[in-house]
């Protein structure tokens, strides 16, 4: 398998969400939130993703959450920085930025709004493989990029050394199929989308770049060693007991619901979201908590 010196990157790595208070990073949350996730197993970390509410991160910012999650995992588990933009000079730079925090890992997203075709999708994920030793994680989701990555495209970048692997979060699973089929053995297929992680993992994934991990990170690995061991009747049984929670982090974009959920439960101290995202709506509150304390989350 390709990967850096130290990791596979297989496994529940989790999507880390900011907490926030009065606009400001909420350092003594975050502490406690990855300190809950280390406790209950999760195999490493995603900062400045999505989930993250990477737009509206300042670079100093990234840094500060970089090193306290670094403190705290002391080497154990990786921490793959996200770096894409639709840019790619921009992207190249935090990449460099990210390899000298120490990074283990740049996860690049395919560039959004400005909709490149293929072949320049092929020369973006080039170029920033070439601008650093870092492994890099392709990252697939057309739900927020509008373009997608063909399968030709991935296995033409597959080709490039230190591309390692790919979050593939279409939850297409013909397609994850098709690539599972067409990609070397040791390309890194990880999973995207919490809802077809299962089926994804039945199909051959290495494992998942996950939302839902932040909250329920526990059951999110029994269900990956579960699978891992060929118990995968067993783990669609237990997954399924938390099949609406799951589809309830979706119920208003990510991360919206998910930060209302660890609020809930007493993990970060508040729901708070950087502007254009907004705290979840009032009337979700209700259905959300009625399926955590069924669950045993309060």
């Amino acid at each position: 398998m390709k990967s850096s010196a130290n990791f596979n990157f297989h496994g529940v790595i989790s999507a880390l969400t900011t907490p926030f208070v009065n606009g400001e990073v909420d350092y003594g949350s975050l502490e406690k939130l990855i300190t809950y996730q280390i406790n209950n197993g999760i195999n490493g970390f995603v900062i400045n993703g999505t989930t993250a509410e990477s737009p509206t991160l300042t670079w100093n910012e990234v840094e500060k959450i970089f090193a306290t999650a670094k403190k705290i995992v002391n080497g154990r588990i990786p921490l793959i920085i996200g770096t894409g933009s639709n840019s790619t000079a921009h992207t190249i730079e935090l990449t460099k930025k990210a390899e000298a925090l120490g990074a283990d890992a740049a996860l690049v997203v395919v560039p959004y709004y400005n909709k490149p075709p293929q072949r320049g999708l092929v020369k973006h994920f080039a170029a920033v493989a070439k601008s650093t030793q870092l492994p890099i994680i392709l990252y697939n989701v057309p739900g927020r990029t509008i373009t997608a990555m063909s399968a030709e495209t991935i296995k033409n970048l597959s080709e490039i050394k230190n591309i390692i692997g790919i979050k593939e979060a279409s939850g297409d699973i013909a397609f994850d199929e098709q690539l599972k089929k067409e990609l070397p053995s040791d390309f890194l297929l990880l999973s995207g989308d919490d809802g077809t992680y299962l089926p994804f993992l039945k199909l051959g994934g290495h494992g998942i770049i996950s939302v839902m991990s932040n909250l329920i990170p526990k059951a999110a690995v029994q269900w990956t060693q579960t699978g891992a061991a060929g118990k995968y009747a067993e783990a669609e049984t237990d997954f399924k007991k938390y099949k609406e929670l799951i589809n309830l982090m979706y119920v208003e974009p990510n991360p919206i619901p998910i930060k209302w959920m660890l609020y809930n439960m007493g993990i970060i101290k508040s729901p708070e979201l950087r502007l254009p995202l907004d705290t979840l709506a009032d009337a979700h509150f209700e259905k959300i908590t009625h399926e955590m304390k069924s669950l045993g989350l309060l």
